[in-house]
């Protein structure tokens, strides 16, 4: 299992992008998650986790591999196993939201690398950190877990969890082929287990097109915005603990935790929980 990459020798290799919150794809996103009730403009925040819209991948069609990922290799190690997935991550928001018109900088370090051997056979997990600057200064902690695995043989899903039997809310998310496209699109994420059926089935596996992680952990986020309108979010975790599909019909939930925060929760038609998350408020 790539016995021959030293990934001591990625461990501490930092990045630095800078880009311009622009305000077409805010409004873009917003069409997409079905909120036109505003129009986003120069001076305005990006909601908490709208920073993803922005820092994409750029690489040209020469350099993609056959999954739809740019190319192994580059900044990230060149880790063999054919699956890369965004399997979680852990934000705090330390400073004033970047605004729509201002020039904000990503600074990002590789935290760490791991091999482990798992149900599913080697994995390899890459941690970066990211610290998302504006002009008035720091203001998004943020570390991201990359896992790789091998490909299956079969589609076997994980042991069921089940869904939170005392949610204070709970909201449909409807999904389908059409809102993956265009989170796809926003996100310049090409990996075609989101929009092309036959390489999601027959290459990967799936039972169907996957809902990307990110697009699950912003629409979670939202939900409890909206359930709790009187809250400024401080800090955000989440992580994925079993695939969502196009086909599945989708719950949001949210349960009240003992500290203030709320625990949330992708829940399938099956009541199996898909996304794992936690936000936590500022104290008032």
């Amino acid at each position: 299992m790539d016995t021959d990459i030293t990934y001591a020798d990625w461990i501490g290799r930092t990045q630095t992008l800078t880009d311009r919150v622009t305000a077409a794809p805010v409004k873009a996103l917003q069409a997409t998650l079905n909120d036109t009730a505003t129009t986003p403009a120069d001076g305005d925040p990006l909601p908490p986790l709208w920073h993803w819209l922005f820092f994409l991948p750029d690489a040209p069609m020469s350099e993609v591999g056959p999954d739809g990922h740019p190319k192994r290799g580059g900044f990230l190690p060149p880790v063999a196993l054919e699956r890369r997935m965004w399997a979680g991550g852990r934000l705090r928001f330390v400073g004033a939201a970047p605004r729509v018109g201002e020039v904000i900088t990503r600074t990002t370090e590789i935290r760490d690398i791991q091999r482990k051997d798992g149900k599913a056979g080697p994995m390899v997990f890459v941690t970066l950190r990211h610290e998302i600057a504006t002009p008035h200064g720091l203001a998004v902690e943020e570390e991201q877990d990359i896992v790789y695995i091998a490909m299956p043989e079969r589609f076997v899903p994980p042991p069921p969890q089940p869904a939170p039997e005392t949610s204070v809310w709970s909201e449909p998310l409807e999904v389908d082929p059409v809102l993956l496209f265009r989170y796809s699109a926003l996100t310049f994420n090409g990996h075609r287990i989101h929009y092309d059926r036959p390489y999601a089935m027959d290459v990967e596996k799936y039972p169907g097109l996957v809902v990307h992680g990110p697009l699950q952990a912003m629409a979670l986020m939202e939900s409890a915005r909206r359930n709790c309108p009187s809250g400024e979010v401080s800090a955000y975790s989440f992580r994925g603990v079993r695939p969502l599909f196009d086909f599945d019909t989708v719950s949001m939930q949210g349960v009240a935790r003992a500290d203030g925060g709320h625990d949330l929760a992708t829940v399938n038609g099956e009541g199996h929980v898909c996304m794992k998350a936690t936000v936590r408020w500022t104290a008032t």
